[in-house]
């Protein structure tokens, strides 16, 4: 069992237009509204798969009641924590051409007895499973802590970890020893306060996030793949080239399949493979939508992994 955690859910609005352009006029080819959260994606992805998983996510106010509408008849069990302000919208416009743009909202003010409820509801979760993945941000009131809290709970019931997460909480969930950490450039660059451009910045940063505390690292590098620091050494996973067309979510596929992957054999070089190859065969998609387990088979066939040291 796969749990993963969205303390910060959304409702995703994904608008597609003609063209994405600076002080001109695009116009609307479709929009559509949708549950958000980078757990709940993985555990769209994971179950997508084939695998077993459960999400555990706050809910609140009118757009926490569309959530839960949204997520119906996803197929995998949903543990709601009942919060009392509304869960956020978040903004997404991309074009054609894969120009995309992000417009998040903070997330609700969450209170102490709130974040307690999340935290037993996590601990609940973890007597039957294996993995925990923690994911995306932390809405106001929940401490940068809380991750690493939640890491340091995880290992002590024999539950590996993946930490997706930016900023402080990602510094405090590095210190806590996840499993694996899973940073995208940016985060990285945040985290490492320098800009990583080149191949050496690549292997040089996940070695250094690394030795910061994490067990092993996966940088993900949007088209070009992704680095991972392993116990064994450095790897590369190298996508072919695609004409992407929203890229957003990417990076939550690539997660959740490395995740499912090590769940059926503890192989971090294959898994890397597996994570590529999801975050790339869902890029090719429109919207916000992942690849199916047949669409990253076929991905997968044409991502190369070598050793990188």
């Amino acid at each position: 069992m796969i749990v993963t955690l969205t303390i910060n859910p959304a409702i995703d609005r994904v608008i597609s237009v003609d063209r994405l352009a600076f002080e001109d006029r695009a116009y609307v080819n479709s929009s559509r509204d949708g549950a958000g959260g980078r757990g709940l994606n993985a555990s769209c992805v994971i179950h997508s798969f084939g695998g077993d998983t459960v999400a555990v996510l706050t809910c609140g106010g009118d757009s926490g009641q569309r959530l839960h509408g949204f997520l119906g008849d996803c197929g995998f069990p949903i543990a709601t924590v009942p919060i009392r302000h509304p869960i956020r919208t978040n903004l997404t416009i991309t074009d054609r051409h894969g120009l995309t743009v992000n417009l998040n909202e903070a997330g609700p003010e969450m209170e102490k007895g709130e974040v307690s409820r999340v935290e037993r509801a996590v601990r609940d979760a973890l007597g039957s499973a294996s993995w925990l993945i923690l994911a995306g941000s932390l809405p106001p009131g929940v401490p940068p802590s809380f991750y690493g809290k939640l890491i340091t709970l995880a290992r002590k019931k024999n539950v590996k970890t993946l930490l997706h997460a930016d900023g402080q909480a990602l510094v405090e969930g590095i210190d806590a020893k996840p499993t694996v950490v899973t940073p995208n450039q940016k985060e990285a660059d945040r985290l490492l306060s320098r800009t990583l451009l080149t191949r050496n910045h690549y292997l040089e940063a996940a070695e250094r996030i690394r030795s910061m505390g994490a067990e092993s690292v996966v940088l993900s590098l949007g088209s070009r793949g992704a680095v991972g620091a392993f116990a064994d050494g450095l790897m590369e996973a190298l996508p072919p080239r695609i004409d992407a067309v929203c890229p957003i979510g990417a990076g939550d596929a690539l997660s959740a399949a490395y995740t499912w992957a090590m769940e059926r054999k503890p192989n971090p070089a294959e898994a890397l493979r597996w994570g590529v190859a999801a975050g790339t065969a869902s890029a090719k998609l429109p919207g916000m939508n992942f690849a199916t387990l047949e669409q990253t088979k076929e991905m997968y066939r044409h991502v190369e992994v070598k050793r990188a040291d």
